[in-house]
């Protein structure tokens, strides 16, 4: 099994970006320019590398290997934006690994390509890349190609060595068995061993509402491959373990005029077999909340208000400062309710939020991530 913080380190000591391996500060999938390059260089590499796994690298300074970090990225629906531009699309996966010096919320983002043995390319146009566009690697760059040979196999041997060089031993089991249990000592860790071979560390807020028992300030890792599966300051989450599996039960928290509800948004399970294999299955289970049109009518409103006072630069009223805050929301349930241009609206409010105001900024990368949840379901 390879623990995926000691394969990072190996890309980052031995390699230079090349045809295998790519590296970047921050990707934005939410974005049209960003997600083009994004399908660009996930088209290139798996072209590139017929016959082995590439990599790219999230959270690293391009200049000096200097590991800064990202959010962390829940997006279990990634297969299927790849899916859904591009054409023969390789199996691609995002995984969160943290770093001991960087901060609780920030991890270093890996993603695996590995290809079908096909060549990919683009199914339809995005940003100034054009269906039927194919890329390839030169060197660390993914350029244009026309594909008139067969794609001969380069990278395989390199790949293995590093990949084997990677992988996991009991001693770097238990020690980060121990780094989790110390760094989590307030939020009451716990470890579980699964089929005598795997190992999941949580730790979380515990509180009962209406009986029931949930977790906030949530960390979940597996061990064994030093991957953060689940990590949240906001979400209000249930666990449920047996012999088999590990179930988490993710809910966000919705209501207008402090009048609130829990509402469940995803299922994870991690299934661990008998051989040394485990695989996560996610559903959606999110049903959005509907609420009266005229109310939201008057609420849409008066947010456009205010982020047009915050694009000019112009002072908020006390009152207007205290809706500021549930803004990313209430932009939120508008769009869950049939209000399209909120979205929009939840856009261009970002760069002025994140100026403004931390919680409100906090309020609008946790709606993101629920409306890209439920847009690549």
């Amino acid at each position: 099994m390879i623990n995926k913080r000691l394969l990072i380190k190996h890309l980052l000591a031995h390699n230079d970006e090349n045809s295998f391996y790519d590296k970047k500060l921050k990707i934005d999938i939410g974005q049209t320019e960003g997600k083009g390059k994004f399908l660009k260089h996930i088209c290139a590499l798996s072209n590139s590398n017929p016959e082995n796994n590439s990599y790219i690298v999230i959270g690293i300074k391009d200049e000096d290997n200097t590991i800064i970090g990202v959010d962390f990225f829940d997006d279990s629906k990634i297969q299927n934006l790849i899916n859904a531009y591009l054409t023969n699309p390789p199996i691609v996966q995002y995984e969160n690994i943290p770093f001991p010096h960087l901060p609780d919320h920030k991890v270093v983002g890996l993603v695996t390509i590995r290809a079908t043995g096909k060549i990919t390319s683009l199914r339809k146009n995005i940003w100034k890349y054009y269906s039927g566009a194919v890329f390839f690697r030169e060197g660390s760059i993914s350029m244009p190609k026309v594909f008139d040979v067969e794609i001969k196999d380069v990278n395989s041997k390199i790949v293995e060595a590093i990949e084997n060089n990677a992988q996991n031993n009991i001693e770097h089991t238990l020690n980060a068995v121990f780094d989790f249990m110390q760094k989590r000592k307030d939020y009451n860790p716990q470890y579980k061993v699964f089929k005598e071979y795997f190992v999941i560390c949580w730790a979380g807020q515990k509180k009962s509402i209406d009986g029931k028992a949930y977790f906030s300030r949530v960390d979940i890792e597996l061990i064994n491959e030093q991957v953060r599966l689940f990590f949240s300051t906001l979400d209000e989450v249930t666990i449920m373990i047996d012999n088999d599996t590990f179930k988490i039960i993710e809910y966000v928290n919705l209501g207008l005029h402090n009048s609130t509800q829990y509402y469940p948004l995803e299922e994870t399970i991690i299934n661990f077999d008998n051989n040394a294999r485990y695989t996560i299955e996610t559903r959606l289970m999110f049903k959005a909340p509907q609420y009266d049109k005229k109310i939201l009518h008057r609420i849409y409103n008066t947010n456009n208000a205010i982020l047009e006072k915050l694009k000019k630069g112009l002072s908020l009223t006390k009152q207007e400062e205290q809706k500021l805050k549930n803004l990313p929301i209430t932009y939120l349930i508008c769009y869950l309710n049939s209000f399209h241009e909120a979205v929009d609206k939840l856009n261009e409010a970002k760069p002025h939020l994140k100026a403004y105001n931390v919680e409100s900024y906090i309020l609008y990368k946790e709606s993101m991530r629920i409306l890209r949840k439920l847009k690549y379901n």
